[in-house]
């Protein structure tokens, strides 16, 4: 049987990192993949928004950051680069949804790959709200 596959955005990964609300459920998801019960989708950029994020928090020292960077990779994500078809729909999914390029790749990943994507980002769901495969971290 195959691993339900998923998309989650960076809020969602940074919430791995920092307690902040949504925390819980965020985790049990990283939870999840690690075990294997699902496959964490992401595009390649998801790593550079986290570390942005984590850095601007001020959570964290530069070394801190620097090993945050590195245990990213140990997670096994399925990582897509913009190529292709992601290229083509993330263009489309900003243009239809009003939305940054970078949270279009996402969207455009759940669509292309018609798997659910969640995020934190209240304003982001208002965005897509017609979109069936959006959902918040509350939902997973």
């Amino acid at each position: 049987m195959a691993v339900k596959k998923i998309i989650v955005d960076a809020s969602i990964v940074v919430k791995w990192y920092l307690k902040e609300n949504d925390s819980e459920q965020a985790l049990r998801l990283r939870d999840d993949h690690v075990s294997g019960r699902i496959t964490i989708t992401v595009p390649a950029l998801l790593e550079y928004e986290v570390l942005n994020a984590l850095k601007h928090s001020e959570a964290y020292s530069e070394t801190e950051l620097i090993d945050i960077a590195h245990s990213l990779n140990k997670y096994g994500f399925e990582s897509w680069r913009l190529n292709g078809r992601l290229k083509d729909e993330t263009v489309r999914a900003s243009s239809k949804y009003d939305v940054t390029m970078y949270d279009a790749s996402y969207i455009a990943l759940a669509i292309l790959l018609r798997v659910p994507f969640y995020t934190a980002d209240d304003e982001l769901l208002s965005k897509v709200a017609r979109l069936k495969i959006a959902k918040h971290v509350r939902e997973a």
